[in-house]
């Protein structure tokens, strides 16, 4: 069975078969469009977009995985603005004698993550293409808030991080080495682990900027600077090597702090906080904004590619 013997509007209703919807999904699937509830009045809103070869590899990861994938990134984006996601529409290009079945375990981890923060898949479209490409936009509302930006970091702001980095890079070069073992790495690969809660806490508690760690803590962390027009210095203490981790890097020959700052993918969170300011539950301290421009480590520049750059 392929998708082209299913047809477009066979392969609609099968995945939209097997969503549910959250209360912020007011009409779902089946018209024009969809109608999603904005409490706030306003729509915090990002696309992000899956391509094969290039973000995922169907010998890697299961198709729930990679929906798991397509919309963590997407709503890690939302909760980084302090606002707390609603709704995902995705967009779904298909070579046209891909098994049905691919399309709807996608919808599976779509549907699964979403559900995690209340979000429901609310709708999409399909196409064929002979790349497999997967587009998701993700709407979300701020509660009232002013939304957390990149631009209001100060000197003298605690940086701090939640969630983890290095994992799915560390992740992507065992499995670039043939490996899939250990599997707590792979795993963090295929699924990111993303503190969805943490963007809106810190909003909550005075963050003054933040950003959503998808390319690589100094990498992203540089974007927040140059937005702010300060510096930022991590401290290097500030960041334990799991075993696992440190394990893997001894085996593969790398140094896990090439992970760790400058690995994509695991969707952390990254805020500056006012000096004294009391951090939120699951926030630690990692370094400081100064005067001056860029990002440094324990003062000095980074050795190394900052982070990933999706056109090199």
């Amino acid at each position: 069975m392929t998708v082209a013997g299913v047809g477009e509007f066979g392969l609609i209703d099968r995945v939209t078969a097997r969503l549910s919807y959250g209360e912020s999904c007011l009409l779902g699937p089946g018209d024009d469009a969809a109608l999603v509830a904005a409490p706030d009045r306003r729509v915090v809103a990002s696309t992000d977009v899956l391509v094969e070869g290039r973000h995922f590899r169907r010998d890697w990861s299961s198709a729930r995985d990679v929906g798991h994938r397509a919309a963590a990134a997407n709503l890690a984006d939302v909760a980084a603005m302090g606002a707390t996601p609603t709704a995902l529409l995705v967009a779904l290009c298909m070579p046209a004698e891909l098994d049905p079945a691919w399309a709807e375990e996608l919808a599976d981890g779509l549907g699964a993550e979403a559900a995690l923060v209340g979000a429901s898949v609310v709708g999409g479209d399909m196409s064929a293409s002979p790349t497999l490409t997967v587009a998701v936009t993700a709407l979300g509302d701020l509660a009232g808030r002013p939304p957390v930006v990149r631009s209001g970091a100060g000197p003298g702001d605690v940086v701090a991080l939640a969630g983890r980095t290095g994992w799915a890079a560390a992740g992507f070069t065992v499995l670039s080495r043939g490996f899939r073992t250990p599997r707590l790495l792979v795993e963090a690969f295929r699924r990111p682990e993303v503190p969805y809660a943490a963007g809106p806490a810190a909003a909550a508690a005075g963050a003054t900027a933040m950003i959503d760690v998808s390319d690589g803590l100094l990498a992203d962390l540089g974007h927040v600077a140059a937005a702010s027009g300060v510096a930022i210095d991590l401290h290097r203490d500030a960041f334990e090597v799991p075993r696992q981790m440190r394990d893997a890097a001894q085996a593969l020959g790398v140094d896990p702090y090439t992970w760790i700052l400058a690995g994509g993918d695991d969707h952390a969170l990254a805020a500056t906080f006012p000096a004294g300011a009391a951090l939120p539950d699951g926030w630690r301290p990692v370094g400081r904004v100064t005067d001056g421009a860029g990002v440094t480590v324990d003062g000095a520049g980074y050795d190394g590619p900052p982070g990933w750059d999706h056109f090199r």
